[in-house]
């Protein structure tokens, strides 16, 4: 008898079956038979094989009737093996030279195991070669010659396919094992036949050429219903497990693989029909539940929330995780092919020969969102700084399609001429609440000063590695732009931890609190009532601000709410302030078609938000770090929530904003409707939730944050004014307060009732905008 049986299924490879056939009879090793197997071929193959047969006798050519798939076929073919080891091979792949002889000695060498493994490497038709990429795993000096699986269970790893293995025959009939029908048919071969091996052995050399065709052929690469195959191919290796209780051990192992499978058939847009999709998801989802073994534990990083949106039947999320993915890596394409190479090359030139000029102690260059505007927590500072180190000249980088935007007096560069350039390489400050761009080098003697731009509820940094809609980022190129902070701004105790973890780089954090914040803090009744006046709201109206923040896996700014319905259903006396995201631009007919009366506005391209938040008597708002703001001015926070499982999964947050809100929580527009509607918006418990948050989040934003970045950062200060403790800051006044106030006809009402406690220090004045100077 031969010492071992190759199983060659043929079907449709006539172009091929020369090259396969030859690699096997042309082996060094003559101690082996050949039992190909006529799947029925409409070609020449069936030919072919009657040829080789004739020529030698190791060859048996077995031609079916009827074409019966890969797995039946190769049941045919050992039915009628007769070595003491069978090995597969599939007819458009070849042997190594030598590889029967490196299988033969290997076997001997290790005693007989009951399965061989060994290595492939995938052939392309331009001549390239790629060895397996979990070649390591064959190590042979990792322990003894042959042993269990348990030993060793990162094999499963392997590309579960049958013809990188050869299996003692004995072995095969005592374990029952055969291939079903369908595709994956090598899933229950292959899981079932290594778990129940008591002796297994690996040879650490490629012994097959895995052939990839450049015209198809692979059933993997074509769309069909036929994958749903697959489901029916893990039930028999969960029924083979149940079957065998010794072999419990390996439910986790196998659930994990069935898993990773399912979303590996997903994820391949080759495979599947779109309009199967859902139905494919809906399935694997039942049998991930059906199927969980007790305390397993998901995998970490975005592989597990994949994991979690399974379990969760959560299709609709997993599926706009992917589009956002997609859109983004279109997006950077795009705009790579559109950047001008000659000119990058010229500022790159420019660009260094600047970087060997002295830095120039008193310049300062701001930026906010990626240079879209002067805003937020950089506009903040630039405004103290004038106040307290006016000898400091301040510079904004600003976007060429966003200068239209840029306040009267503010002097700017535009974002990548020359001047920008110029001004980032001889400024001694760079303040910015995101990061500049890779190509700025951080020179010995600057100063960069991070400020950020909300209090994270949605994970940052390297917390996002965990989340699929984050799966693009570089977050090695993220390290290195941190690695340029000096100092980074923190509103509370809770975003250092935060900014520390996820941002792992040496810079000092500033517990000085928000500088765009001091405009809340500060504010006094005139502000507020010039601010309603500025929006021209009408008297006595109650205004709520609505918020919504940024969603990865939508496109554009879509209201989740209908704002006409709402509207009408509070009535005349209720205004709604809508503004979406800065990410969505600037449409000003995004939200004309929900204008009604003056009862809706948009307020999407209003320059100051803090003016909106002083004007309105609540905010609506989901995730967006509006809500860690507006608490500062002690108002009710409404939190509309109808997508919270989405989100959470998708982006991830650092708590469950549904168990603790700033304030009343709604999962539904009627819910809302009924909270804002019945005064449930400001009653006591939705007070109590939003003092236990203010707590919580507006640590160190008393009125003088500017003031500390500015002379800790620009003074060199080391001694700064104290934090004044939250029940020790004054009130700000609410719209309701002053028209009460203007009713009693008292002078300067903010001032007079509503005044700061004696022990607060001084105030400095921190304009909402920068004040006039130079022009460009």
């Amino acid at each position: 008898m031969p010492k071992l049986s190759l199983v060659v299924p043929v079907y449709n490879v006539q172009g091929y079956l020369h090259e396969c056939l030859d690699s096997v009879l042309g082996q060094d090793c003559t101690d082996f038979e050949v039992i190909a197997v006529d799947d029925c071929s409409p070609d020449g193959s069936g030919a072919i094989l009657d040829e080789y047969a004739e020529r030698d006798a190791r060859i048996r050519v077995i031609h079916l009737t009827e074409n019966v798939g890969l797995g039946r076929a190769r049941n045919a073919g050992l039915e009628s093996a007769r070595g003491d080891y069978v090995l597969f091979l599939d007819s458009d792949d070849t042997l190594s030279e030598g590889a029967l002889t490196a299988i033969c000695d290997r076997i001997e060498t290790t005693g007989n195991p009951e399965i061989l493994v060994y290595d492939y490497a995938r052939t392309y038709w331009n001549g390239a070669i790629k060895r397996n990429q979990r070649a390591h795993l064959l190590a042979q000096d990792a322990g003894p010659a042959a042993f269990p699986l348990a030993d060793r269970p990162e094999l499963l790893d392997l590309l579960q396919i049958v013809w990188n293995k050869a299996y003692r025959r004995d072995f095969v009939e005592r374990a029952g094992l055969t291939f079903p029908p369908g595709y994956y048919e090598d899933a229950p071969w292959t899981f079932c036949s290594m778990i129940s091996a008591e002796r297994i052995a690996v040879l650490d050399r490629v012994c097959v050429l895995y052939r990839q065709r450049r015209e198809g052929g692979n059933i993997l690469k074509t769309v069909s219903r036929k994958h749903f195959d697959v489901f029916d191919q893990y039930r028999r290796v969960f029924d083979y497990l149940d079957a065998h209780e010794e072999l419990s051990r390996w439910r986790g192992p196998l659930f994990r693989k069935m898993t990773d499978h399912y979303l590996t058939v997903l994820e391949r847009p080759e495979r599947l029909p779109q309009n199967a999709r859902a139905e494919f998801f809906h399935r694997a989802s039942a049998d991930y539940r059906a199927r969980l073994p007790q305390g397993f534990q998901r995998p970490g990083g975005g592989r597990g929330h994949k994991y979690r949106l399974l379990e969760r039947d959560a299709y609709t999320t997993m599926t706009g995780a992917t589009r956002v993915l997609r859109l983004r890596q279109k997006a950077v394409k795009s705009a790579r092919r559109g950047v001008n190479q000659s000119k990058r090359r010229a500022m790159g030139l420019l660009y260094r020969s600047q970087l060997r000029r002295p830095l120039d102690a008193n310049l300062a260059v701001f930026s906010a969102y990626w240079s879209r505007s002067v805003a937020c927590n950089p506009a903040a500072i630039d405004g103290a700084l004038a106040s307290l180190a006016p000898h400091i000249r301040r510079v904004w980088a600003i976007r060429a399609d966003a200068v239209d935007q840029v306040p009267a007096g503010v002097e700017y560069v535009r974002l990548g001429s020359k001047e920008y350039w110029t001004a980032v390489a001889r400024a001694k400050y760079l303040v910015n609440n995101v990061n500049f761009p890779d190509g700025v080098v951080k020179r010995k003697g600057q100063v960069h000063l991070q400020t950020h731009h909300g209090t994270p509820l949605k994970t940052m940094g390297l917390d996002q590695q965990n989340y699929p809609a984050s799966t693009s980022m570089k977050f090695g190129a993220l390290l290195r732009r941190c690695d340029r902070w000096d100092f980074s701004v923190s509103s509370n105790r809770f975003s250092t931890a935060v900014w520390e973890r996820v941002y792992p780089a040496s810079f000092t954090a500033l517990e000085t609190g928000y500088p765009r914040n001091d405009a809340l803090v500060n504010a006094t009744a005139d502000e507020v009532r010039a601010a309603r006046e500025e929006l021209g709201l009408a008297e006595g109206s109650t205004v709520f601000l609505y918020m919504p923040t940024h969603r990865e896996y939508q496109r554009g700014f879509v209201p989740r709410l209908d704002l006409e319905r709402l509207a009408e259903r509070l009535g005349p006396d209720v205004t709604l302030l809508v503004r979406g995201h800065y990410f969505y631009g600037s449409d000003p007919s995004r939200l004309a078609r929900l204008q009604s009366a003056g009862r809706i506005v948009d307020v999407s391209e209003h320059p100051v938000v803090e003016r909106l938040y002083l004007a309105s008597d609540g905010l609506i708002t989901d995730y967006s770090s509006a809500m860690f703001d507006y608490v500062n001015l002690d108002r009710p926070v409404v939190i509309f929530a109808d997508d919270w499982d989405t989100y959470s999964a998708v982006r991830g947050t650092y708590f469950d904003v549904l168990r603790e809100p700033p304030g009343a929580v709604a999962t539904t527009q009627e819910e809302l409707t009924r909270i804002l509607g019945s005064g449930a918006w400001r009653a006591e418990p939705a007070a109590e939730a939003r003092q236990r948050f203010r707590r919580r989040f507006c640590d160190f934003d008393d009125g003088h944050a500017a003031e500390r970045v500015v002379r800790r950062v620009f003074l060199g200060e080391e001694s700064l004014p104290p934090v004044i403790p939250l029940d020790e800051r004054g009130h700000v006044p609410t719209p309701a307060e002053v028209r009460a106030l203007d009713g009693a006809g008292e002078p300067a009402p903010g001032r007079a009732r509503c005044g700061r406690r004696r022990n607060r220090p001084p105030r400095r004045e921190a304009p909402l905008t920068t004040p006039p100077r130079r022009p460009p």
